[in-house]
């Protein structure tokens, strides 16, 4: 349909050739003294107006043929957001008062109060190991209860909580969490787990489906927390990668001071760093947004952008109507114009050659 813009230019050429016409069979006065007090200033440019409009409605009916569309933001019908949160002994951490874990869970909590009823939300904690702690619910209550309920354990394996976090986003994308985290060969885990050929019923895993473009999934998003190093677990960046062949996009939040120690654990004081290179490069990958957050103060900030990200969300929309509106717009109103100026019989300077 855009092909037919060409027609825009051949019109042009038209017009100016159909007044070039009206020109020559014209009749030929000794001066123009005598009509031009009749023709009026306004009259001179007032006639090639309709016919502008005309052609602006032409182009724009073209245009909204084909059917274009733009991104734009529009309150969403309805989200699911996973929260993958830290809860590794580091969260112990006291540089952010009174300690990590507990300002964290007053953040999140405060956090989900301000998400709009349209935002389902699931949460899944991981420290050695990565698990679903509440499944994927509108209930409020459920999902503050169920950070109250966070237990804080060795390690950090924060590619097994982002892959829990997508499994549980995507449920039905066949995501194999197992094989990822153990590996191909092996289903379940610890001391349990046993070659894929020994498992009772085994079928044979279909292969992946071919990516997407890299945050076009529009019905959710995971938000990671973590305020440590990984120590254990699968990669995350190829974690990452996973998440960003399927459109999902994860916003990462590093949370914790360079300082953070952990006092007297076990005898011993720990240092504790924010891998902020990787939470970086994992918001990068899936188009997603990275945000540091040393204090309280600051995730209560992060959590209230996101909340407002969460409420509105910019989609590709096909704008079609518009330009049909517009066309009709300028039809009626050239017709408008052309009624309103040139309907008397008197407005034109009839001359015969008597």
């Amino acid at each position: 349909m855009l092909w037919g813009l060409v027609a825009i230019p051949l019109l042009v050429v038209l017009y100016l050739w159909i007044l070039n016409r009206r020109r020559r069979v014209a009749v030929v006065y000794p001066s123009l003294s005598i009509i031009r007090p009749a023709l009026g200033r306004s009259l001179k440019w007032r006639r090639h107006i309709p016919p502008f409009l005309l052609l602006c409605a032409i182009a724009s009916a073209l245009i909204g043929a084909a059917r274009p569309s733009a991104q734009v933001v529009l309150p969403a019908d309805y989200l699911t957001l996973v929260m993958a949160m830290d809860v590794s002994r580091s969260m112990l951490a006291q540089d952010v008062p009174p300690s990590r874990i507990e300002a964290a869970q007053a953040a999140a909590k405060e956090f989900l109060k301000d998400l709009p009823a349209n935002v389902r939300v699931g949460i899944v904690s991981f420290a050695g190991s990565a698990q679903l702690v509440q499944n994927v619910t509108d209930q409020r209550e459920d999902l503050i209860s169920a950070i109250d309920r966070f237990q804080l354990q060795r390690g950090t394996a924060t590619g097994s909580g982002l892959l829990v976090a997508l499994a549980t986003l995507l449920p039905d994308a066949g995501i194999d969490v197992e094989a990822a985290i153990y590996g191909s060969d092996f289903v379940g885990s610890g001391y349990g787990a046993r070659p894929l050929e020994m498992r009772p019923n085994a079928k044979v895993k279909k292969p992946p489906p071919p990516p997407v473009p890299v945050g076009s999934y529009t019905a959710g998003a995971i938000l990671l927390l973590s305020d440590g190093r990984r120590t254990t677990g699968p990669d995350p960046m190829a974690a990452a990668k996973i998440a960003a062949d399927r459109g999902v996009r994860v916003y990462t939040v590093a949370f914790g001071t360079p300082d953070g120690f952990i006092p007297g654990m076990e005898g011993w004081s720990y240092y504790t760093k924010v891998d902020e290179e990787t939470l970086q490069a994992v918001a990068k990958i899936t188009a997603g947004e990275f945000f540091k957050a040393s204090n309280a103060n600051d995730l209560k900030v992060i959590y209230q952008h996101l909340s407002s990200r969460f409420a509105l969300e910019k989609r590709d929309t096909e704008i079609s109507a518009l330009f049909a509106t517009v066309s009709i717009v300028l039809v009626v109103l050239a017709g408008f114009l052309s009624m309103l100026w040139f309907r008397r019989p008197d407005s034109h300077i009839a001359l015969d050659q008597t």
